[in-house]
């Protein structure tokens, strides 16, 4: 539609036609741009627009067309997570009955009970005086077994129950524990966990092309800390324990971030990266100079530094 110079000519019909005409070219437009630029962030390697579908209120409301029949949900289907046992359960039919088929049913169910076991064991005298002794199975760790620290590690850490409260809950089921004995269980030995997460920052910032990073107040034994989350879309690395092994510190100083992104690597190195840092914040030419010429270059610790 081709519009005169002067609108104050036109009809309101026409008006309100020209109106119409231009929104719906300008959502065309609208559209055709925001399609384009969904393939240059393809081509770029970007990510798109994400794909929401529609809510299903609206069809909720709508009425129900007549002559159909609402899909009916299966009921009692479970889907188990493990592989179900096997169990036949046997009736005494009237005699002269003819068997059809076996019926299922799946029964989901939940065992705790205390299991304790007296190892005995063996123990030689070689003929050179030394002692040999037959070895526990793995994963024994004064006096109790994997699954019970498996058990005491989760519902700590994931179902966020105290001490007090597991040292209840495991001793009514069974065993006999104290409280220390159950804070043993989630202090000691954690080398493995310690290990896997301090991998995953080091991964994450080998691979990263960028990272954000993000801060928030900690309490740890009565004093207040700072609890560090480092991560991108990739991957995400925080804690709020022991500043040696996560991301809680004293304060938020530039030294403590820095010490965080070494990813528990203690050395200290003199390169010419170093150097070139050292010149570049105007660092005492004699101080620069003797560091550059030191015979040693690597340091293994912040003592040996």
């Amino acid at each position: 539609m081709s519009l005169p110079g002067t609108l104050s000519v036109l009809l309101r019909s026409a008006l309100e036609a020209a109106v119409v005409q231009l929104l719906g070219e300008v959502a065309e437009l609208k559209r055709l741009v925001a399609a384009q630029r969904d393939g240059i962030s393809r081509l770029k390697g970007l990510k798109g627009r994400p794909s929401i579908k529609p809510s299903g209120m609206e069809k909720g409301t709508e009425p129900k067309p007549a002559g159909k029949r609402p899909k009916r949900r299966g009921r009692g289907k479970v889907s188990p997570r493990i592989v179900p046992a096997i169990e036949v359960l046997r009736v005494s039919p009237p005699r002269g009955s003819q068997f059809k088929v076996y019926e299922p049913y799946l029964v989901q169910d939940l065992v705790l009970r205390a299991r304790v076991v007296r190892s005995r064991r063996e123990r030689w005298l070689t003929p050179t005086g030394e002692t040999i002794m037959a070895p526990l199975r793995g994963g024994v760790r004064g006096h109790f077994g994997p699954e019970l620290r498996r058990f005491v590690l989760m519902q700590h850490h994931k179902g966020q129950v105290t001490v007090e409260w597991l040292v209840t809950l495991v001793a009514g089921i069974g065993v006999s524990i104290s409280k220390r004995q159950v804070m043993r269980l989630l202090i000691d030995g954690q080398d493995d966990f310690l290990a896997e997460t301090r991998e995953v920052l080091r991964a994450g910032l080998r691979t990263a092309a960028r990272i954000t990073v993000d801060d928030t107040g900690a309490r740890h034994r009565r004093a207040n800390g700072v609890c560090r989350q480092i991560g991108n879309d990739t991957f995400a690395w925080s804690g709020a324990r022991l500043r040696a092994t996560f991301g809680t510190t004293g304060s938020k100083s530039r030294l403590n971030f820095l010490d965080l992104l070494r990813a528990g690597h203690p050395d200290y190195v003199i390169n010419d990266a170093a150097v070139a840092y050292m010149h570049e914040h105007a660092l005492a030419g004699p101080v620069v100079r003797q560091l550059a010429a030191h015979p040693v270059c690597q340091f293994a610790d912040q003592t040996a530094w």
